[in-house]
């Protein structure tokens, strides 16, 4: 069974792909809802997951991996243990306390980073992600998600080589 099918299986086992009436963090309604930490935060989902990130990345040099906080947290983690490389997680905004830092973890300017996230609807949060790596001053050569809920975040990641391991079409 390819690492794809498995992964497959495992959103359906677990319940993570549901259909119904969902209001998603947008305030969008949907009848197509994706619990991705039912898989991500998964021992077995960890481990395909972040086989699949790799694989998606070979022969890419990448320095770190991150994304915005708390669905890309436990991507990032699987990434980093898999992988060797140095992870960083975006927070929604800088602490406020401290160093006052928005990113934490490892992130260098310079840098060529991968952005992940479990499930992207517009964009949105990878755009943010994005936007603080940049502003950091790495340079993001790929964005990765589990799930491309396809309503508008391969549009939104235009200009970035956007990489999902699954889209609604493939799990509906």
């Amino acid at each position: 069974m390819t690492l794809e099918k498995e992964l497959q299986r495992l959103l359906r086992e677990t319940g993570a792909v549901k259909t119904g009436e969902f209001t998603l963090s947008s305030g969008k309604k949907s009848d197509f809802y994706v619990d991705c930490r039912k898989v991500t935060l998964h021992p077995q989902g960890a481990k395909l997951i972040g086989k699949l990130v790799l694989e998606k990345i070979k022969g890419i040099k990448i320095d770190a991996v991150g994304g915005m906080t708390l669905g890309a947290d436990p991507i990032i983690g699987a990434v980093v243990t898999l992988g060797d490389i140095p992870g960083f997680i975006v927070r929604k905004k800088a602490k406020e306390h401290g160093t006052k830092q928005r990113i934490e973890g490892l992130i260098q300017p310079g840098w060529r980073v991968l952005i992940v996230e479990d499930v992207a609807t517009t964009g949105g949060s990878a755009l943010e992600a994005i936007a603080a790596a940049e502003e950091a001053g790495a340079k993001v050569v790929k964005v990765i998600s589990v799930v491309d809920r396809e309503e508008g975040a391969k549009e939104a990641l235009a200009n970035y080589d956007f990489d999902p391991i699954f889209r609604k079409s493939e799990l509906v």
